[in-house]
């Protein structure tokens, strides 16, 4: 490399590192942990409410919990909310359930222009696919070593 390209390079990292907004990342933990308990909290209200006056067995009940927590996390993903959340909360409200919802919707929201089955048929599993996948293996293979043991 010549002078004049190092001189860039570093011009150029100088520049980023100028740009780059300072984390905090003490602050940014604490957010997440408030956003996810919050969800979490929710849930549990959720659970305690089909399984106190619905009497539901809590299995059900748990099913019936992910599944409203998925339609709120889809409508607020609808409504533009949800993307605000991730934003303030970061791993907070990508981590639970609700996370795993706001990928899928968003994918479909991003790619209908494009048609049902080319546009949100194809890509409506972009982010989450990889999920179920590995998920799906992971299950597998360790009811495998449960099976053997």
């Amino acid at each position: 490399m010549d002078l004049e390209t190092q001189l860039e390079k570093k011009e150029y990292q100088e520049y980023v590192k100028r740009m780059t907004p300072k984390a905090n990342v003490w602050v940014q933990m604490g957010k997440a942990f408030l956003l996810g308990g919050t969800i979490c909290c929710a849930g549990q209200g959720i659970m305690n409410l089909l399984m106190g006056p619905f009497e539901l067995d809590r299995q059900s009940a748990g099913s019936w919990c992910s599944l409203i927590l998925i339609v709120i996390a889809v409508v607020l993903t609808g409504l533009n909310l949800y993307p605000s959340l991730v934003k303030w909360g970061g791993a907070g409200a990508l981590v639970p359930i609700t996370g795993f919802a706001n990928s899928v919707a968003s994918a479909a929201m991003e790619y209908q222009a494009e048609g049902q089955v080319f546009g949100v048929g194809c890509k409506i599993f972009t982010i989450a696919g990889p999920v179920i996948l590995y998920g799906i293996l992971a299950s597998f293979f360790l009811g495998l070593v449960q099976m053997l043991l």
